[in-house]
């Protein structure tokens, strides 16, 4: 069953964070902009250049009023050992999430069965605990922070501009649609 367009499940997790471990919930997530950016584990290949490159955008999804939360079924105190010994991974400025429970890895569908590992999911989730919009890659198939920015931009778009809805490869500033029955056929 799909997750999309439901509310975020209650979670409590321990992460870590500027050198610090903090306690992160569903009720931290809600009141801006999320985005969960599941990751099979610390010390592998594919994650630490996501990762790495979530990092170099970061400063774009705040000014935009979004947290990044990055979360795999590690637990925090790898994720600081990670951190420490990693340059790429010594860039990241938001959360990490440590997952040992699978509580988040289960409330968001990414767990894969009998392994204990989190698939590559992606989800923006809206100020009120809504996931807008998931993406979930097979184990080898690294992901975009770039192209995550592009809909991040779009699903906040269609939050504040009630009857429009973005067209593919749509960017800010670009031309969106409204949906009627004019436009039936003529697309």
């Amino acid at each position: 069953m799909s997750v999309l367009n439901t509310q975020i499940k209650p979670f409590k997790a321990m992460a870590y964070k500027g050198g610090k471990f903090i306690e992160i919930t569903d009720a931290d997530v809600k009141g801006k902009w999320a985005v969960f950016f599941f990751y099979p584990a610390d010390f592998t290949f594919v994650c630490p250049t996501e990762l790495g490159d979530m990092a170099d955008h970061y400063a774009e999804f705040q000014k935009m009023g979004v947290e990044i939360y990055s979360v795999s079924t590690d637990t925090h105190f790898v994720h600081k050992a990670w951190h420490d010994s990693s340059e790429t991974i010594r860039k990241i400025q938001f959360p990490m999430l440590g997952d040992p429970t699978w509580e988040i890895s289960t409330n968001f569908d990414v767990l894969r069965p009998g392994q204990g590992l989190a698939d590559r999911g992606t989800f923006i989730v809206d100020p009120q605990g809504i996931i807008q919009a998931m993406e979930i890659t097979a184990e080898g198939i690294g992901r975009n922070a770039e192209e995550l920015l592009r809909k991040v931009k779009a699903a906040q778009y269609v939050a504040s501009h009630p009857g429009e809805v973005c067209p593919a490869k749509w960017t800010e500033g670009a031309a969106t649609l409204k949906p009627s029955l004019d436009l039936v056929g003529k697309i």
